[in-house]
């Protein structure tokens, strides 16, 4: 693998997911669980979403459930919850380890090319691919998508 775009999740409605389907997209992938004290970040996420992507970047929320059982739910469940609480319109897979054993390649990709800041610690971990879908940054949960730090990493890649 040698792009972002050479992965594939599955979707939250359980169809394939490639992320081929967004190649000459930035992408912000975001690990992200409902019952979470970062989950009002779901609003940031969406304007993000709204605001950039006609310039080319795509938010892609990544539900897990490895943070202390913050995504309980099913997947109709989670996309009904983004929907209506936060009307989300972005992207999202089902379900997906993102550290351990069972960690999904993407993720396990972006370490090994970001190091241990691209390890989530917590939900709302933030991983951006440029355009090109090389690695270009992560940033902590705590980094909110409105932050001048994420705003400038984008802009830059845009």
């Amino acid at each position: 693998m040698t792009t972002a775009f050479d992965f594939e999740f599955v979707g939250i409605d359980g169809s394939p997911l490639p992320l081929k389907k967004f190649e000459g997209q930035a992408l912000l992938v975001v690990n992200v669980a409902s019952k979470c004290g970062f989950t009002p970040q779901y609003t940031g996420l969406q304007q993000l979403h709204h605001d950039l992507h006609p310039r080319g970047l795509t938010v892609l929320g990544v539900p897990c459930n490895q943070f202390l059982w913050q995504e309980p739910a099913k997947e109709t469940e989670i996309a009904a919850f983004c929907a209506v609480t936060y009307a989300v319109t972005f992207p999202m897979t089902e379900k997906t380890h993102v550290k351990g054993g069972k960690v999904h390649p993407y993720y396990k990709w972006m370490r090994d090319r970001l190091g241990r800041a691209a390890h989530p610690a917590w939900n709302f971990h933030k991983l951006l691919t440029d355009k090109q879908g090389n690695p270009v940054a992560a940033f902590k949960s705590k980094v909110e998508p409105d932050s001048k730090e994420l705003r400038a990493a984008i802009d830059k890649i845009l």
